[in-house]
């Protein structure tokens, strides 16, 4: 019988999978997004910078900002779940990903409801694939930043899926 792996290498593969990921997305680091992981659960974290105030009267995030957050969550989510199983059964590891990084989806479309303003403080976002298959997934995203009951965005986005090679 097969020992199980050691927590730190679990942790330790699926982090560095992670950053392997969003260090895909430049935009996501010129926006300072960052994810964190609680077992397949991801949260995205746009932290408050001045840079991402679009209207400096009022103060309030700029729409472009807050779409942009909402599609990167959409688009690491759906990343992370279609890798999910490679990494987890071991058929794919963080420094092959590294070296040959999977292509990610293409957004087909992204409707995005702004529901009140984005305050000059950190965000938060949370991806749900609602359906992915071989050609075609769909996810919608909720955005919050004091209290998850009250958004100040949500999405949905449909996506192209990459093609897998299969050989």
């Amino acid at each position: 019988m097969k020992r199980p792996e050691p927590v730190q290498q679990v942790k330790h593969r699926r982090d560095t999978a992670l950053t392997t990921l969003v260090n895909a997305v430049p935009y996501a680091g010129f926006l300072g997004i960052a994810f964190e992981r609680h077992g397949d659960e991801l949260t995205a974290v746009l932290p408050y910078d001045e840079k991402l105030i679009g209207n400096p009267v009022l103060p309030a995030l700029h729409g472009g900002v807050i779409a942009s957050f909402l599609e990167v969550a959409a688009i690491i989510e759906l990343s992370w779940a279609m890798l999910w199983d490679e990494l987890e059964s071991g058929r794919l590891s963080p420094e092959s990903m590294a070296e040959n990084l999977p292509r990610l989806p293409k957004t087909i479309d992204f409707t995005v409801d702004y529901l009140r303003t984005g305050l000059p403080r950190d965000a938060y976002a949370r991806a749900r694939v609602n359906r992915s298959g071989r050609r075609y997934a769909s996810v919608h995203v909720e955005a919050w930043q004091d209290n998850r009951a009250r958004l100040f965005a949500q999405a949905t986005g449909h996506f192209l899926m990459p093609q897998r090679n299969d050989g």
